[in-house]
């Protein structure tokens, strides 16, 4: 029995390793799946494809442009929330287990082609990127009130940015001369000391803050550590990364390791248990054809586990 699935907008967002995440989650035609991406909804597209009428997809996304390409389907259930709750709301669902869970954790395409929404370097437009609109905290207000000492940190760790230190504290010391309510009046502001290539310079900044806007590495850490209670045994776990800070998580969470001394008796050592069997020993990586034809695929890394 086939669905429609043609609703689904892949011009909002290009999936990438669209077949090697479907192969990868392993899908069983009666299971329950959870996209916690929705996105345009290319990876559920693939899902729904794979399950049979009683399958059933839980598709999460807290943008609210997302829920514009859900396609005509019974079997799939829109939450229209951050995935950071994912066990919450298949409780709410009364839903106690799945099958397996994807998580493409890149912004999409449309979020960055959308110039009224901040992510972009290309378009002038609020200084916001916030992917959630009801959160109240917006790239703006993160530049005029962090402490040089938390800029620094932000721009380092999160956009890897050469010079994050002068970066910092030129902000703090000109943002009290310019109104900072657009995207250009942020560019305007750092010009003089963006180094090296302005493009990349920019792209890495506006990365650092959009993670910190949307506690990126927060959420994330809160949804991994949920991953072994809602996910059966044998149920995958699929994750896309973007950013070596993402990727290491990914790989720390799903990661086994060694047994520990009890420090209490030297002569014990303390048996860890054993959550994950890793399916991906290395991360697998866009091929050359996609790389060309989705440049966003470029930095792409797709990690797998199956729960045991």
């Amino acid at each position: 029995m086939s669905y429609p699935t043609s609703n689904l907008n892949t011009d909002y967002h290009i999936p990438v390793l669209f077949q090697e995440t479907i192969e990868h989650l392993n899908i069983i035609p009666d299971g329950i799946y959870v996209d916690a991406t929705f996105g345009g909804g290319g990876h559920s597209r693939g899902i729904l494809s794979k399950l049979g009428p009683k399958g059933k997809l839980i598709a999460f996304d807290q943008d609210a442009d997302a829920k514009k390409n859900l396609p005509n389907d019974d079997r799939i259930v829109f939450i229209p929330e951050n995935f950071r709750y994912i066990q919450r709301f298949l409780r709410l669902n009364k839903i106690d287990k799945v099958d397996g869970v994807l998580a493409d954790l890149g912004v999409s395409s449309h979020q960055f082609d959308e110039g009224s929404r901040g992510f972009s370097i290309r378009f002038d437009g609020p200084f916001d990127m916030r992917m959630d609109q009801r959160q109240t905290r917006t790239a703006a207000q993160i530049i005029e009130s962090y402490s040089e000492a938390a800029l620094h940190k932000m721009f380092e760790q999160y956009g890897e940015v050469t010079n994050a230190k002068t970066l910092a504290k030129h902000i703090v010391t000109q943002r009290r001369l310019l109104k900072l309510s657009t995207v250009q009046d942020f560019k305007t502001l750092i010009a003089p000391v963006v180094k090296g290539n302005p493009n990349k310079y920019w792209a890495q900044v506006f990365q650092a803050i959009r993670m910190e806007v949307n506690e990126e590495m927060v959420v994330l850490n809160e949804f991994l550590a949920q991953l072994p209670d809602v996910i059966k045994a044998g149920g995958r776990a699929v994750i896309i990364t973007f950013h070596s800070i993402e990727d290491r998580m990914v790989k720390n969470a799903f990661k086994v390791g060694p047994d520990e001394d009890d420090v209490t008796n030297p002569f014990l050592s303390i048996k860890k248990e054993v959550l994950w069997k890793i399916i991906t020993k290395k991360p697998v990586v866009a091929s050359e054809k996609e790389m060309k034809e989705n440049n966003r695929s470029r930095s792409a890394k797709l990690r797998a586990a199956e729960r045991v």
